[in-house]
C-alpha cells in the first residue's frame, strides 16, 4: 500500500500529473460517500422517527422520560407535558425529554413492572 502511495500519490517530476489527481479525487469521495452512509444518514432517520415518536403524542399514552420515570400522559401541551406518575401525582415536563413509550421498552426485553417489583 505504501509503494502504491509513493509511486502514484506524489506528481511526477516533469510536471505531468499521472492520474494522482483524479486518484486523490476519488478518494476523497468515496470517503464522503462513506461517512455519509455510515453516520449521517442513520443518524438523522432515527432523530425523525424520535420527533415523529414526539409529535404523535397524546393524552393517556404511557411513556417513560429521559430520566427513567414512568407515567400516563395526562395533557399535552405545545413544549410540555403534564404527567401523571401516581394516583394524584402529576408532574410538568419539557416534551424533548419523553423518548420511548412503554411498548418500546416492552418489545426490547425490559418490563417496567418488573423494575418496579426489583426496587420494593
Amino acid at each position: 500500500m505504501l509503494n502504491y502511495i509513493l509511486l502514484f500519490g506524489a506528481p511526477a517530476a516533469n510536471g505531468s500529473d499521472g492520474g494522482s489527481g483524479w486518484t486523490s479525487i476519488i478518494m476523497i469521495v468515496a470517503l464522503i460517500a462513506i461517512f455519509y452512509f455510515f453516520m449521517i444518514r442513520p443518524q438523522s432517520q432515527r432523530q425523525k422517527k424520535v420527533n415523529e415518536f414526539r409529535n404523535s403524542l397524546k393524552k393517556g399514552d404511557h411513556v417513560m422520560t429521559a430520566g427513567g420515570i414512568y407515567g400516563r400522559i395526562k395533557e399535552v401541551k405545545d413544549t410540555v407535558i403534564l404527567l401523571q406518575i401516581a394516583e394524584g401525582c402529576t408532574i410538568k415536563i419539557d416534551k424533548t425529554m419523553v423518548y420511548q413509550s412503554t411498548q418500546d421498552v416492552a418489545e426490547l426485553g425490559a418490563n417496567p413492572a418488573d423494575d418496579a417489583n426489583k426496587t420494593k
